[in-house]
């Protein structure tokens, strides 16, 4: 069993992630154009008529840009909330629409979805994970605080899409207005390289393969400076980093195979000599 996945975009000029196995698949956000996630999906050799779902983590347009195409040209139901879809606006076809509850799983073909709250400063905001039953992917971007929902679930996964926004000494420095760069730290807002840094060290499980670091600021941070931090910390999770210009390739994620040790059994004579 294997869950294959790639980031087709990611950061403020749309968010857009693949997660699927031989037989379906999901997209969590589809914040760019459909025809630009139709192009880069091909490109990858992935089949959009394997795409069963779209999930809207919120209502933000970096996350929604592309839905109402993509969801209308290939009949694909978006799930979202109530609020979400009030707030972004959104004008789909209401058999298309399938409102979720954090906490609830949802069966999408042979995969299953669990959305979870998290802290951003939207209407309704919800991260997703993805499993086959064996192999579990989480997307944990656009979250202000990894608060408990956030660290349950990243504790569990094979895999993730984290968000590392901005490098602290960036921000500080940069030409953002106070407010907006009060904004982007605070508890509502994304994370910093050193909160995703924390989230990783502390609370990744050691079968975790991969990690696409994701949301990465273009003005307040910087790939070599991510990819250089995390690579010291890595050990056996390969870091990949997920950029605003083009798709990740398609990585492969399995579980890890548990070697136990055999029982020797202890030798009949030997145990006979030794009751008497």
């Amino acid at each position: 069993m294997a869950l294959y996945i790639s980031s087709l975009n990611s950061g403020s000029n749309g968010n857009c992630y693949y997660i699927g196995n031989d037989s379906d698949a999901v997209l969590v956000d589809a914040g760019i154009s459909c025809r630009e996630t139709e192009k880069r999906m091909k490109r990858l050799g992935l089949n959009m008529r394997k795409v069963r779902a779209i999930f809207v983590t919120h209502e933000h347009a970096d996350h929604i840009h592309g839905l109402t195409q993509l969801v209308k040209k290939f009949n694909i139901p978006a799930y979202i909330t109530t609020p979400t879809l009030h707030e972004g606006k959104l004008k789909m076809a209401e058999h298309l629409i399938q409102p979720f509850a954090a906490y609830s799983p949802m069966a999408i073909g042979t995969l299953s979805v669990i959305a979870f709250p998290k802290l951003h400063d939207a209407c309704d905001p919800h991260s997703f994970t993805v499993t086959d039953g064996q192999v579990k992917v989480g997307v944990f971007t656009d979250i202000g605080t990894p608060c408990k929902h956030v660290i349950h679930h990243f504790q569990q996964c094979h895999a993730a899409f984290l968000e590392a926004n901005y490098d602290d000494e960036m921000l500080d420095n940069g030409r953002y207005p106070i407010h907006l760069k009060n904004r982007i730290r605070g508890e509502r807002g994304h994370l910093s390289n050193a909160q995703a840094l924390r989230l990783f060290t502390h609370h990744r499980p050691e079968y975790m393969s991969h990690l696409l670091l994701s949301h990465l600021s273009k003005h307040n941070n910087h790939p070599q400076i991510v990819e250089d931090l995390f690579r010291r910390n890595a050990r056996n999770t390969k870091i990949v980093i997920a950029t605003r210009y083009e798709e990740t390739p398609v990585f492969r994620i399995t579980k890890p195979i548990q070697l136990t040790e055999k029982k020797v059994q202890p030798d009949a004579a030997t145990v006979q000599l030794a009751l008497f």
